[in-house]
């Protein structure tokens, strides 16, 4: 999977950034930092959100789950807030809702 970066002056500061750290010039941990302020960030969404993010993709909650490599029955969880998607559910509803659901097709 390709990294999503906010903006294009972004992607290019960090590829001139991870070029440093491979010649040494950059620390690990400073890199590290860089990535965080670079990529797309991960933001929490409330069931209505997932539900109209859902929607606006023409999706079914089964086609959904399938994009998302998770159960229906997880997407109608969240839908229903009984259940929130935490970690890498997460980052691909977030990467869903800025660039659409071909994003992680």
């Amino acid at each position: 999977m390709t990294k999503r970066y906010k903006s294009e002056a972004l992607a290019a500061s960090h590829e001139t950034a991870l070029g440093l750290t491979e010649a040494g010039v950059m620390t690990k941990r400073t890199m590290r930092a860089f990535d965080e302020m670079c990529l797309t960030p991960v933001e929490e969404m409330t069931p209505e959100d997932i539900r109209e993010l859902r929607l606006r993709e023409h999706s079914s909650q089964a086609v959904f789950a399938r994009y998302l490599n998770v159960t229906t029955g997880l997407v109608s969880q969240w839908e229903r807030g009984e259940k929130r998607p935490r970690g890498a559910s997460l980052k691909l509803l977030t990467l869903v809702a800025k660039n659409g659901l071909s994003a992680v097709a």
